[in-house]
């Protein structure tokens, strides 16, 4: 994979993992009362991947060496692309569940009995790097693609079945949350690729990530599934990685921005049209990553944030130059 995808979005993490969850716009509509949730299943890119890279033999996309985890509970790195807990950490303790782990972690002869608790309250699908398409991070072994993710949830879903039987895994799953979080690097891809580019112009790209999206979500929906929680692409322009090539004076690359917009089009276009094809069996919350990104760069303050320009951890100009390893920098008040 490029690997200048995982250390862009690391700053996003931050970001995620720092937003007040007090206040999600559209939560409770998609959940009803919080504590009514028994069980989140994430799906998702390196701002919800809680490990499951480090299970991947031939990855390069890791975030299990210090700095990252500096802030996480016992101060070690847990394969998450963040200094703590991240977005999907911090939405399992809003409703008083413990924290998704990895799904790749589950696997194995002597976890039968983790895998069954997890089953039942969340499990964390997710994979730093990983796309809507299944592009060539899959091919080499980095990432697991959002098609992989649901395959992997299928195995979940069938244990669940076994475990609380068919009607009670459907009273289970209606009640429960799934969340998404993808797009980022679908983008990426583009960014970096002529062939691309020259195949599909943006409109036409991101109109085929939101139908790809779809199917997914349909898949998911078949199981039982009936509250998702999905989150729209953030300002990718406005990365550290972005701004450090983009001019002299670090300015967001707006047309990378722009593109996102598109996306974000076209993804809350076919979530309405999703939910009008399932007839309203489908309940979901959209959160819009790009105005709350948008609105902390512009307002730091209000927000409690000295600098919204470079990443945390790394080396070079605004910090961006290399990934945050345990060689570079970071610092010193993550909460600024």
């Amino acid at each position: 994979m490029p690997t200048n995808k995982t250390p862009s979005l690391t700053i996003y993490s931050l970001f995620l993992g720092l937003l007040w969850f007090d206040y999600f716009p559209g939560l409770e509509a998609a959940t009803g009362k919080l504590g009514s949730v028994p069980g989140v299943y994430v799906f998702g890119d390196s701002l919800v991947d809680a490990g499951n890279n480090n299970y991947l033999a031939f990855s390069v996309s890791k975030a299990n060496y210090p700095h990252n985890g500096v802030d996480f509970p016992g101060k070690r790195p847990t394969g998450r692309f963040s200094n703590g807990k991240n977005a999907a950490d911090a939405i399992a303790e809003k409703f008083g569940l413990p924290l998704p782990p990895p799904y790749l972690s589950l696997r194995g002869l002597f976890k039968e009995k983790r895998r069954k608790s997890a089953a039942v309250t969340g499990v964390n699908f997710a994979s730093g790097g990983a796309g809507i398409f299944n592009s060539s991070d899959q091919k080499l072994g980095q990432a697991i693609p959002l098609s992989h993710q649901v395959n992997h949830w299928l195995s979940i879903h069938r244990q669940l079945t076994n475990q609380l039987g068919p009607a009670e895994t459907q009273i289970h799953l209606s009640k429960s949350l799934f969340t998404v979080v993808i797009g980022s690097n679908d983008l990426f891809d583009y960014f970096g690729s002529f062939k691309l580019r020259r195949k599909n112009n943006p409109q036409q790209y991101t109109q085929l990530m939101a139908d790809k999206l779809k199917e997914q979500l349909k898949r998911i929906h078949d199981t039982g599934a009936r509250r998702f929680l999905v989150v729209g692409v953030a300002q990718i322009g406005c990365t550290p990685g972005k701004r450090e090539k983009n001019s002299a004076i670090h300015e967001c690359d707006e047309e990378a921005n722009t593109w996102c917009s598109l996306y974000n089009e076209a993804l809350v276009k076919m979530l309405q049209q999703l939910k009008q094809e399932l007839q309203s069996s489908i309940t979901y919350s959209y959160f819009d990553n790009f105005k709350s990104l948008h609105d902390i760069i512009s307002n730091p303050a209000r927000y409690g944030f000295a600098d919204v320009t470079s990443a945390c951890c790394g080396n070079g100009k605004l910090n961006a130059d290399t990934p945050c390893l345990p060689i570079t920098r970071y610092c010193s008040d993550r909460t600024k």
